[in-house]
């Protein structure tokens, strides 16, 4: 059975193919201005490598899974629709309100984020939903009505829609989505108790906003890319990794195209969970650097657990289930430049058009891919990119000059390995700042590097950190690729249920179980999967009074999408004993006097699938590798001849005493003086400090 998984980065598209126990890996260049066009054309180059036609690749296929970072760029670049919000009257500035959050409290000029919806096309209707699901007043229809042409005045392409209390009871939203679709007939519209059904109202508000910004764009894309792999051959459903660290059918992203937010590292941690367990690292610091992003996560107890909640993205919340990444805008297309006499490195990003200096496509300005060629770690001689393409130096030097040595008053070399303090710099910090905001120590924990560029500084960034075993997958060009391929197909929603514990309805949380659980039946069937083998938790949100956050306690577990096989009077016992717990294991303190109150339930469902094989394990004989070559290099003591090795022929058992170069084939693994490298039984890195380094 042959499975593809797809994630495009913002400088390279990334491919992995699994065929039988093998997997096959490709990267080309992304294609920003339509994402699309990149992944049909590395897969023609994939079958191109594997000596078949697109047709006759696409036909084997089984699956083709697809992470992508189209949603976050859309945030980031403003790119989004015009969007328009309607909202209970005397609501219009929640967006404006906020948490009182600040992303850098020491930052007195930090601007708050600019508003996606401004406040000309947010416009309230006259309306009230009480908290316990009674109209307190009428929907006013022709008031409605004004507000609708109003927004259509302003040339509004997308509308969310979020009305007080409608997560009790959506009549009144559901009038305004009939009301939208006679006025403005075809205009995408976000309703947020299908978004997020649950409070806090601002937290709601601004998901739904969010799911009505990228909406278009994401789902534009993804019909696309559809419609191109069905004329290519393609004849299954197109599989879509979300935030959560699932996947599943187009048909179910499209009510909240905003689950895809961030998926292409939520598909990288899935898959170093998965690749941890199989080599007894449950324990884990994610770390993935591409050609444009740093992604920092921390794995625990062999899971990636996905948080709903507080969750700020780009300096927007999304409230919904989502693996905990953090993400800097470092990677080998980071822009290095002097401003005020401060060398800098990134955030800006050559990206993929035009890339790095080196990449001689008419890149002006260095990066730190170019760095990295200067100081001998990448080389002109060797292939670039599984061969795509070789690396120049002309105009490098030049470009080094002009932007960062002349200004700092010194050479070239010096000028490209300042730049890579820089960088590593900002990703240590950004590892500690992940970590120490969790109460997690990194010396506690073992370093998954991947990505491209991950493995050229996992080892001076675990040297800082304190961590003394790295592990380095053979597949971390395309990890996150084959993160999609370990992914789970999975529904993961929740419906808001407000009660104390001690006065809950068990009929009632029955009930609302079974509408979750109905849900999820009919899109695991459409997806083509059997709603009897899926595996279900059923969860419960509860607070203390006063509290404004939740915590999930799971209730109960059973296989297959059914009712709750439990007594419910004896479940509500079993829950908040496990909440007292959980709130204990958290804060540090339970208060068995009082009694909490439920906010939500929760059901989250998953298919199993055939994985990719990941083994583990060092049984083979150690042995020396013997190097393929040598060059001047630069790995932090100076320049000096270091040891390049091929890494496509080593083998299980060989060991590089640092300092080395090993050139993989989309990928290269510097091995840092004070380091060894092992190769496992499955052909993966293992790195490890040497006693007394």
């Amino acid at each position: 059975m042959d499975r593809v998984g797809i994630d495009i980065g913002g400088t390279f598209t990334d491919l992995a193919l699994l065929r039988g126990d093998r997997i096959h890996l490709h990267k080309t260049l992304s294609t920003p201005e339509d994402p699309s066009v990149g992944v049909m054309r590395g897969l023609e180059q994939l079958a191109a490598s594997l000596g078949e036609d697109l047709r006759t690749l696409l036909r084997r296929v089984d699956a083709v899974v697809h992470a992508t970072t189209i949603a976050d760029n859309t945030l980031i670049e403003g790119k989004g629709a015009v969007t328009g919000l309607l909202t209970t009257e005397g609501f219009r500035d929640e967006l404006e309100l906020r948490r009182g959050y600040k992303e850098d409290i020491w930052d007195v000029r930090l601007p708050p984020p600019r508003p996606i919806v401004p406040r000309r096309r947010r416009l309230t209707v006259p309306e009230r939903i009480l908290h316990d699901g009674t109209v307190y007043r009428p929907l006013d229809e022709d008031a409605a009505r004004r507000a609708i042409r109003r927004l259509a005045r302003q040339g509004v392409e997308s509308v969310a829609v979020c009305l007080l209390f409608s997560f009790v009871n959506p009549a009144h939203e559901r009038r305004l989505a009939e009301l939208l679709a006679e006025e403005l007939p075809g205009l995408p519209v976000s309703l947020s108790h299908e978004v997020l059904p649950r409070s806090p109202e601002f937290e709601r508000t601004s998901t739904t906003v969010v799911n009505a910004y990228v909406g278009p764009r994401v789902t534009g894309y993804l019909e696309r890319l559809a419609r191109r792999l069905q004329e290519a051959g393609f004849e299954r459903e197109l599989l879509v990794m979300q935030s959560s660290g699932g996947v599943m059918t187009r048909d179910y992203l499209r009510g909240a195209p905003v689950r895809i937010l961030a998926s292409g590292p939520a598909a990288g941690v899935v898959g170093g969970a998965a690749l941890g367990r199989a080599k007894d690292a449950f324990d884990l610091l994610c770390v993935d650097m591409g050609g444009t992003s740093y992604d920092v996560a921390v794995v625990r107890g062999g899971r990636a657990p996905a948080e709903a909640g507080w969750n700020w993205h780009h300096r927007y919340v999304v409230a919904l289930p989502m693996v905990q990444v953090e993400t800097l805008g470092a990677g080998g297309g980071s822009i290095c430049q002097v401003r005020a006499g401060e060398l800098r490195v990134g955030p800006e990003s050559a990206g993929a058009d035009p890339g790095p200096v080196c990449y001689g496509r008419g890149g002006e300005h260095p990066t730190v891919t170019d760095a990295l060629l200067v100081l001998g770690i990448l080389s002109e001689e060797a292939e670039f990119a599984g061969g795509s393409f070789r690396l120049t130096r002309r105009g490098v030097d030049e470009a080094f000059a002009k932007h960062v040595a002349e200004p700092m008053g010194y050479g070239v070399e010096e000028a490209a390995y300042d730049c890579l303090r820089v960088v590593n710099a900002n990703m240590t910090q950004a590892v500690r700042r992940t970590t120490a905001e969790r109460g997690i120590d990194p010396r506690d924990l073992a370093m998954l590097a991947y990505g491209g560029n991950g493995p050229a500084f996992a080892a001076i960034q675990a040297q800082e950190l304190g961590i003394r075993r790295i592990l380095v997958p053979r597949t971390s060009p395309a990890f996150s690729a084959l993160g999609t391929l370990v992914a789970r197909p999975a529904i993961d929603e929740e419906r808001a249920y407000l009660a104390p514990a001690g006065r809950a309805d068990p009929e009632r949380m029955r009930a609302l179980w079974a509408e979750l659980a109905a849900r999820a039946r009919h899109f695991f069937s459409e997806a083509g999967l059997d709603p009897e083998a899926v595996e279900v938790s059923f969860g419960v949100h509860l607070r203390y009074p006063g509290q404004n956050w939740s915590l999930f306690v799971e209730a109960a577990r059973s296989r297959g999408l059914r009712d709750l096989p439990t007594d419910s009077t004896d479940l509500l016992d079993l829950v908040v004993e496990r909440f007292h717990q959980a709130h204990e294991a958290e804060y540090g303190h339970r208060r068995e006097a009082e009694q909490p109150e439920i906010t939500g339930l929760r059901l989250a469902a998953a298919a199993p699938v055939e994985a990719p094989p990941v083994g583990g394990g060092m049984r083979a004989a150690t042995r020396p590798a013997p190097p393929a070559g040598r060059r001047r290099a630069h790995l932090g003591e100076g320049f000096r001849e270091v040891p390049v090795y091929h890494g496509p022929e080593l083998g299980p058992g060989h060991r590089i005493e640092g300092p080395g170069i090993v050139e993989e084939r989309f990928t290269t693994v510097v091995v840092y003086p004070g380091w060894e490298a092992r190769v496992d039984d499955a052909g993966d890195y293992v790195l490890e400090r040497v006693a007394g380094a």
